[in-house]
């Protein structure tokens, strides 16, 4: 059975997923939705991708469409999320899931309402430098006593992760905060009990904070320091840093290294080195077995109650 996706939103990360799809078997994108026809089209004659529309209803109508990708303004994404799922398709949401806990919940109960698939993209989970440290903590062979993870950008603008004009404006807090929230209570294997965030001085012009720090704590002890920044000019990216009971691991990416800075090889963890790839494939594979997916909806629901508590402690002051 071939799948067939449409994918909404054909920026930076839109084609990541289509690249991603071109290496997958059984799996074809047959519509695309942009904001810009002309670029959407564009964009569509590159993969060969026969149907462009700028509405996303127009591509849920169509009864050749299975499931959707969302790579859309994070601030659209829980109501298309709910909009797919009402039409019947299953749908992977690029991270976040929403930018409110409110929102996040209405797609964990569309979910349950339909009982399609529905997935976020948290991609920490499928990265095989994180895939490598996950396995040895199932194994009992590595417990995570401390995380201390930098998310380093410059962004002083509003662009895309290709320096192109963004129509939205990106959030520390409810995306990239996302990642790592998430991504501690999984390694940890404990859920977030303790939650405190500090954010520096709101841009005039993009009205966000630039810089924050974040605090976590797990059920088991387990901490997490997370400091992000959009004013850093290099080295740009995240960095991760796990202490265990075991050994100290260091994440750049697809890359891990040891405390001794030995690169570790983790080219065999997975079928792909690819991130997105892999998340991908998790989306079609629970789509073709009738099941939840790694990283679902209502898996990492309780990474954007940690992420609403922050923000409610920030607008206090």
């Amino acid at each position: 059975m071939t799948i067939r996706i449409a994918l909404a939103g054909a920026g930076a990360f839109g084609t990541k997923h289509l690249d991603a799809i071109g290496k997958i078997d059984g799996v074809r994108a047959v519509s695309l939705v942009g904001r810009d026809l002309a670029k959407t089209e564009e964009v569509a004659r590159q993969y060969g991708i026969g149907h462009v529309t700028t509405d996303l209803a127009e591509s849920l109508a169509r009864p050749d469409v299975d499931a959707v990708i969302l790579c859309t303004p994070t601030q659209m994404h829980a109501e298309q999320a709910v909009q797919c799922l009402r039409a019947g398709k299953h749908v992977q949401v690029e991270i976040p899931l929403a930018d409110s806990l409110a929102d996040a919940q209405a797609v964990v109960d569309a979910q349950k309402e339909t009982g399609r698939v529905a997935m976020c993209g948290h991609t920490r989970r499928f990265n095989p430098s994180h895939q490598w440290v996950h396995r040895k903590v199932l194994a009992g062979e590595l417990q995570v006593l401390q995380m201390d993870v930098q998310t380093y950008f410059f962004r002083r603008t509003n662009t895309n992760a290709l320096g192109q004009p963004r129509s939205w404006t990106d959030h520390l807090l409810w995306h990239h905060a996302a990642h790592t929230v998430d991504l501690f209570a999984y390694q940890a294997r404990s859920p977030i009990v303790r939650a405190n965030a500090l954010q520096g001085p709101i841009h005039p012009v993009l009205g966000i904070a630039m810089d924050m720090s974040i605090q976590l704590q797990a059920a088991n002890g387990a901490l997490c320091t997370l400091s992000l920044s959009f004013n850093n000019e290099g080295p740009l990216g995240t960095y991760f840093r796990y202490i265990g009971d075991s050994g100290t691991y260091v994440a750049r990416y697809d890359d891990l290294y040891n405390g001794k800075d030995e690169k570790i090889d983790v080219s065999a963890v997975d079928v792909s080195m690819n991130g997105i790839e892999l998340q991908d494939r998790e989306f079609f594979a629970a789509i073709r077995e009738g099941r939840e997916p790694n990283a679902s909806a209502a898996q990492v629901l309780a990474c954007y109650q940690v992420l609403h508590q922050l923000e409610q402690q920030l607008q206090a002051g």
